[in-house]
């Protein structure tokens, strides 16, 4: 009895003990980190990287005298070769970011956009230590780059932590150098999560409210534990408090890729798709507005070989589900090549499961593209408030026009990044779906009546499509 007596305190101590754990954790979890020993333990992690590169300046084409109809004309050689010895061939453009230390032997990560291009990387510590800096992997895709300093001495490394578990209105601190200011530390909350800005296919950052500026571009974004979740990435043109960072596990999934081979190869579906609204919910009988509506299956594609149908909407993707339209590009370029996975879509109103052997994508291609490209050469999203930021529009909804191909038929017609489409052929545009409904309305040889606002002011352009 008296065992068993001892035994129910220890019990009762030890529930006791758990339940002040858990609390002190949930404390630790609601209330603000101690930002000074993080920044203290943190800072050696993060550097400074200065870049230089040459811009190359035109030698002038005008010809102020004419031609001579003697050829040489001695008037112009004389102006030629005076204006041209007084015009400088190039000139050194420098630029400043930060980046943080993954491994022990010299490895760092950065943005693309920091050393896009770079002659000279100079890699500064916040010892004062300065080492060259070698790019051994880029991601323009990603804007995610891995350079290299070579170092007798073991470097302190930043810990990957998990960007998925982070949740919002959880503590970060950022580390960088803004301005050029080196080894600022910020702090603020995790504002949202998966965020869409139409930087690129794959866009999900994460937003918060630390203190972003030209300079922290590259540089790591911690949680209270001092484990890296995002790398900081963009701002808001003009905006205050928001900033967005790339998630990390993103980063994790490809720095393997950009270690051995110095590029990512990632996976190729072969879809157009597009969201899946409120209309189109009931107009394909669906229960809700999830998963990725199938606008258009590429010709020998991994999805049509499947048999997949332009109407299927995919809501499911290798086990994880698709709830946005923007969820399966990243699930699809993540896959490697040859992988056999099952994609789950809804076609007349029941769930079919279909199995897809996962291609490589090729230049030019993208791995599920959310925008229908091929007629106009330009890229269409649905303008959310972070994009109308972004490119300081005033309208907060409709369509945009995120990206404009060189060449295309859209570039050749005017069209620019940032326009707001409203009408085509003279029937108003509010969504993707209506985009391509009034593309897909028009026959070959049948021009585009196209009415764009840009700048406050409405314009129209002609196209005549292939």
């Amino acid at each position: 009895m008296q065992h068993k007596h001892i035994r129910m305190i220890l019990l009762t101590f030890a529930t006791g003990l758990m339940l002040t754990l858990s609390q002190e954790r949930a404390l630790a979890k609601s209330g603000p980190p101690d930002f000074v020993e993080l920044s203290k333990q943190m800072k050696p992690t993060v550097v400074n990287i200065g870049t230089e590169k040459t811009i190359k300046t035109q030698r002038r084409q005008q010809r102020p005298f004419g031609g001579s109809p003697f050829g040489n004309d001695p008037f112009q050689e004389f102006f030629d070769r005076f204006f041209d010895d007084q015009l400088p061939q190039g000139y050194k453009q420098r630029s400043l970011g930060s980046g943080f230390v993954i491994s022990e032997d010299g490895y760092i990560l950065t943005n693309n956009h920091v050393i896009d291009g770079a002659d000279d990387i100079k890699v500064k510590f916040d010892d004062g230590r300065e080492l060259k800096g070698e790019i051994k992997g880029t991601d323009p895709k990603l804007d995610l780059a891995l350079i290299k300093v070579n170092t007798k001495d073991k470097l302190k490394t930043a810990e990957l932590g998990d960007s998925d578990a982070i949740e919002v209105g959880e503590w970060v601190m950022a580390i960088g150098n803004p301005f050029g200011l080196s080894e600022t530390v910020t702090a603020g909350i995790v504002s949202a999560k998966g965020r869409v800005i139409g930087s690129g296919p794959y866009d999900d950052f994460i937003q918060t409210d630390a203190s972003i500026n030209p300079g922290n571009s590259g540089g790591p974004l911690f949680n209270a534990r001092g484990e890296v979740i995002g790398i900081n990435t963009a701002i808001v043109a003009g905006g205050q408090g928001i900033g967005f960072a790339i998630p990390i596990n993103m980063a994790k999934s490809i720095i393997p890729q950009l270690r051995e081979t110095g590029k990512v190869a990632r996976g190729w579906l072969g879809v157009s798709i597009q969201p899946v609204t409120k209309e189109l919910s009931q107009a394909f009988g669906l229960e809700d507005e999830r998963g990725a509506l199938v606008s258009e299956v590429t010709p020998e594609s991994p999805a049509q070989k499947a048999g997949m149908k332009a109407g299927d909407v995919i809501i499911e993707f290798d086990g994880k589900a698709i709830r946005e339209m923007t969820d399966l590009p990243r699930l699809v370029a993540a896959t490697a090549a040859g992988k056999e996975v099952t994609v789950k879509v809804v076609r007349e109103k029941k769930i079919e499961t279909l199995t897809v052997v996962i291609d490589k994508l090729k230049d030019g291609e993208e791995a599920s593209s959310p925008v229908e490209t091929s007629r106009l050469g330009i890229a269409v999203s649905e303008l959310t408030r972070e994009l109308a930021a972004m490119y300081r529009i005033k309208e907060t909804s409709g369509v945009i026009v995120t990206e404009v191909k060189l060449d295309g038929l859209g570039q050749k017609a005017g069209i620019q990044r940032g326009d707001v489409i409203r009408e085509i052929n003279g029937v108003q545009v509010a969504t993707v779906a209506d985009y391509e409904k009034a593309l897909s309305s028009v026959k070959k040889g049948g021009a585009l009546r196209i009415l764009l606002r840009r700048g406050g002011s409405n314009r129209f352009v002609a196209i005549q499509p292939d």
